[in-house]
């Protein structure tokens, strides 16, 4: 016992100068660590191998499947845990008014100056301190000219009986309820309880004409001709048109709605260097593109769309003028989203989804 006694003093006097050097240790380990918190298959692996080799950070590549979830997690962090979140523009104005988010340090993302100036400035960020654009896409309408009867140019066409059990839409209920309250002439925000009540009608009609509403790779029910018609998001639209040029894509009349997904540093972010050192290794002009072909979405920086592939081009980049007439689906009040949860789950039931 005694022997054991002084075997254990040697090895506290041994362990000491490890002890004193192992808070060092560990911190430099965690500098070489870089936790990305974001959806699955958002980069290209060759830029993150790349980016790996080049500044000898290791990546943790951390998924979510909803916002919410991510909203939760940070929280549960306290801003913490995380050294870039990549989330979606109406997640991040709540994780900003929460306080999880850092102002940016601008002089540390040289290439900052190569966003598109259309994505800055928007409701979740209005002074451009918070976040860095990746990737945004619109509500699209693509259908089948071959076996579609009518011409389609805009949201309301969709309710054409000759379209019956033959239109896919995607899964997120304020998009979809926002399509109904664009044949009404109302806005995707709005609060007042009746015109969302009428959106509720108005897409329980359309319920005949739905063959499925689902989130995941819809673009593969029009590639095979499961359905005619489909409401999709951007990065769906890119991969429908690659593989079926015939398609036919429509931006429609009643207006458009319009999303961004965008970066920001945690609060309490471990190692916030890294994540510049991440944004500055995207945001090279040429990787850029190489992301934004990768993820399907419109290119948010400028500086990459001249690399961007010409048969991605005209998916990727936005016409000239094209932002005249789009809206972004915002945070509404919980008594509006209660409405707006009660409509979609009268509309999935009338839908048989």
């Amino acid at each position: 016992m005694k022997k054991i006694a002084v075997m254990l003093g040697l090895a506290f006097i041994l362990v000491i100068p490890s002890i004193l050097f192992a808070g060092g240790s560990k911190d430099k380990q965690a500098k070489k660590e870089f936790t990305l918190y974001t959806w699955s298959e958002m980069f290209p692996q060759e830029i993150l191998d790349g980016f790996e080799k080049e500044t000898g950070i290791r990546i943790n590549y951390v998924n979510f499947d909803y916002d919410e979830t991510m909203l939760t997690k940070l929280e549960t962090a306290g801003g913490g845990d995380y050294d870039l979140v990549i989330a979606d523009d109406y997640i991040i104005e709540t994780a900003v008014e929460k306080g999880l988010a850092q102002k940016l340090d601008k002089s540390k993302i040289k290439n900052y100056s190569g966003i598109n100036p259309i994505y800055q400035k928007q409701f979740y960020d209005l002074r451009d301190e918070y976040t860095v654009p990746y990737g945004a896409g619109v509500q699209t309408i693509v259908y089948d000219p071959s076996t579609v009867k009518v011409k389609i140019s805009g949201y309301a066409d969709l309710w054409d009986p000759s379209l019956r059990n033959s239109i896919g839409t995607i899964e997120n209920y304020r998009v979809i309820n926002g399509m109904a309250l664009k044949v009404l002439g109302k806005s995707y925000n709005t609060e007042n309880i009746a015109d969302i009540q009428a959106a509720g009608d108005r897409l329980t009609a359309l319920a005949p004409n739905i063959r499925l509403i689902k989130d995941d790779n819809l673009q593969d029910e029009i590639i095979s001709g499961e359905i005619s018609a489909a409401v999709m998001y951007t990065s769906q639209v890119t991969m429908a048109k690659i593989e079926n040029p015939n398609l036919e894509v429509v931006f429609p009349k009643e207006g458009i709605g319009f999303g961004i997904m965008a970066g920001f540093i945690p609060s309490k972010a471990p190692n916030a260097e890294a994540a510049y050192a991440f944004l500055n290794y995207i945001m090279d002009a040429q990787r850029g593109a190489e992301c934004f072909e990768y993820l399907g979405y419109y290119s948010t920086w400028t500086s990459s769309d001249s690399y961007i592939s010409p048969e991605y081009k005209d998916f990727l980049t936005l016409p000239a003028g094209f932002n005249l007439d789009m809206e972004m689906i915002q945070n509404i009040s919980p008594r509006a989203d209660e409405e707006h949860s009660k409509i979609w789950t009268a509309f999935k039931t009338a839908a048989g989804n």
